[in-house]
């Protein structure tokens, strides 16, 4: 595998840049070999930007369904894609973008590997800010009939960054906040911080672990989205979206 991941990683640089429609690459056998592409590809597109967090993805039941895909899955948020409430976006920047309504935490401190195995508890108590965020992924029109983990994973998870509302303290129990995703303020969904795997604690956990198992950590003043807790929204001509989070603030986002 080890000679294959490079070249996996070139293909989707490629396909990226000649926007090609995604589809299932060959020569991963599992998700350890996806993520060991996906380490190739992010070394090979973020050039002098850092990475800012981590993404979470497919940590609500409707999202597994909506992907055929029964577990968490993660990619890495470039701190130049990070964009603050009130951004306007152009969809001839993306293949295709989607909208994910989401909570996201900031770690306070380390979650380093003497800690592990994380827990919920243990993982929450590192959290010292959260806010209403969205965000943007890139699916590149995908087939979800026929969608393929591996090369999911392989290619950031498709995150194409995140905006961000204001953090806030984590006041409240964020397994029952409830999140109203609206569009040109109409409502069109809605979900509550428990659709994130029972709470948004579990995938923080779940990334915490996953990362120390790689030799790597969650650090102070990462930000991490839980999962989106509504599916995912498709704009096709302009508009604007507002997703509020009940008691902890909200976030919005144009599209044109």
């Amino acid at each position: 595998m080890n000679g294959k991941v490079g070249g996996i990683a070139e293909q989707l640089v490629a396909e990226h840049r000649n926007g090609t429609k995604f589809h299932k690459l060959d020569g991963m056998e599992g998700l350890s070999d996806a993520y060991l592409v996906q380490d190739e590809y992010v070394a090979a597109i973020i050039g002098g930007d850092r990475v800012a967090g981590y993404k979470i993805g497919l940590t609500s039941k409707r999202m597994q369904e909506m992907c055929g895909i029964d577990q968490p899955i993660c990619g890495c948020i470039f701190s130049g894609r990070v964009h603050m409430g009130g951004a306007h976006l152009s969809l001839n920047d993306y293949g295709r973008l989607g909208l994910e309504f989401e909570i996201c935490v900031r770690l306070g401190r380390d979650l380093i590997a003497n800690g592990a195995p994380f827990t919920p508890e243990s993982a929450g108590s590192a959290v010292d800010a959260v806010a209403a965020a969205i965000e943007l992924v890139d699916d590149r029109h995908a087939d979800y009939s026929v969608l393929d983990c591996n090369t999911l994973v392989a290619d950031n998870s498709w995150n194409a960054g995140v905006v961000l509302g204001s953090f806030v303290s984590p006041s409240v129990d964020l397994g029952r906040v409830e999140g109203i995703a609206y569009q040109d303020g109409k409502e069109i969904a809605r979900g509550s911080g428990s659709d994130a795997l029972g709470h948004p604690f579990v995938p923080l956990a779940w990334l915490a672990n996953h990362l120390v198992a790689s030799g790597r950590a969650l650090r102070k003043g990462d930000i991490v989205m839980t999962g989106s807790i509504v599916t995912t929204k498709f704009p096709k001509e302009p508009c604007s979206y507002r997703f509020e989070l009940r008691g902890l603030g909200s976030v919005d986002v144009s599209v044109e």
